[in-house]
């Protein structure tokens, strides 16, 4: 016969108990027995879940590096060798269950007052406890809801070049963008950078050869009039200031579009 110790506390062939609410329910990971709404039950609000029900971190021990967690009920050192696949683990001193994984997808963890380990239904808003001496009808808080964010036009998810976090950028603003988390300039799609640096070189390119024919054509009546030279390095250094900047276009990182919000 297998060693109960061992054998996982939530088995993915077991059929979920539901408590006797609609379209709520729970089940106990060390016990499969229902709990049924009866006459004197104790009806009490609890949240959901806890920053100390979440799954505690690893622990190895002085000897051996023998991986170890902590129960959450009694502080015991609860030994998780032959149990890392297992969500939840039982504690042989106190004999109540502690979570060392996050809970299945759709379901949520649940303390009950008396220490029993309940695991129901994400949507769950009224459970019963399971177990005989206790039997609370236990309501929990409502999980918090993120409002929805108002849709725009041209509104879309980008992936930032530099850090490959996403944000929103609408793209309908021909500007570059700025990612909030690395604080740093990209483009979104290549066609506006390579738009802008064409269009910037274009202005460098016909600059330089102005300058260069004005040059030229006006260089002896630079001789007597000492001005002439501040307009050539003036016409000079704006057309190296766009060549400059249509390098920098050419050369600026591409954030790509994953989709519309």
């Amino acid at each position: 016969m297998a060693d109960p110790e061992r054998q996982s506390l939530i088995t993915a062939d077991a059929p979920t108990s539901y408590a006797s609410f609609p379209d709520d329910g729970a089940e106990n990971p060390g016990s499969s027995a229902v709990a049924n709404n009866e006459d004197g039950s104790t009806a009490q609000s609890v949240p959901f879940i806890g920053p100390d029900e979440l799954p505690p971190p690893y622990q190895s021990s002085g000897t051996g590096g023998v991986p170890m967690v902590t129960c959450r009920v009694c502080q015991n050192m609860i030994d998780i060798t032959t149990k890392r696949e297992q969500h939840v683990v039982k504690c042989t001193h106190c004999n109540e269950a502690t979570p060392i994984r996050n809970a299945p997808p759709g379901k949520k963890y649940v303390r009950c007052p008396c220490n029993c380990l309940l695991i129901c239904k994400s949507s769950s808003q009224r459970i019963a406890c399971p177990r005989p001496n206790c039997k609370r009808i236990i309501n929990l808080a409502p999980s918090p809801v993120t409002p929805p964010v108002p849709t725009m036009p041209g509104m879309c998810r980008v992936t930032c070049g530099h850090c490959s976090d996403t944000f929103l950028f609408n793209t309908y603003h021909n500007a570059l963008a700025r990612c909030p988390h690395c604080r740093r300039v990209s483009s979104v799609g290549a066609r506006f950078a390579n738009s802008r640096g064409i269009l910037f070189g274009v202005f460098a390119l016909l600059l330089i050869l102005g300058s260069i024919g004005l040059t030229v054509g006006t260089i002896s009546y630079a001789y007597d009039h000492g001005g002439m030279y501040i307009l050539y390095i003036a016409l000079f250094g704006i057309a190296t200031a766009m060549l400059a900047r249509s390098v920098y276009y050419f050369r600026l990182k591409v954030s790509a579009i994953d989709g519309p919000m």
